[in-house]
């Protein structure tokens, strides 16, 4: 436990981000794993509903810089890729 002011401040703001990241994290995750199961059961209806949260869970992952908006970008065409080459 520090015992500096600037740094039991440091600590506890580290801590806030933290659990935002884990949270964001976390979301964005759960909807991508949503989709890939309803790919992987050949759901293309399924996957073209789930498609839009996930892209808008990743969206919010980068603007909390979370991820980087690279990252989102790229996670966003796999997901699309994927959904887009279930056969109809």
């Amino acid at each position: 436990m520090p015992n500096i002011k600037a740094s039991i401040k440091s600590m506890k703001v580290d801590a806030k981000r933290r659990a935002r990241n884990v949270f964001e994290k976390t979301r964005m995750k759960k909807a991508q794993k949503l989709v890939l199961a309803a790919v992987a059961a050949g759901d293309a209806a399924e996957a073209q509903k789930l498609l839009p949260a996930a892209h808008k869970a990743i969206d919010q992952a980068a603007a909390n810089n979370t991820i980087h908006k690279n990252a989102a970008a790229r996670k966003k065409s796999k997901l699309t890729l994927k959904v887009n080459a279930i056969p109809a």
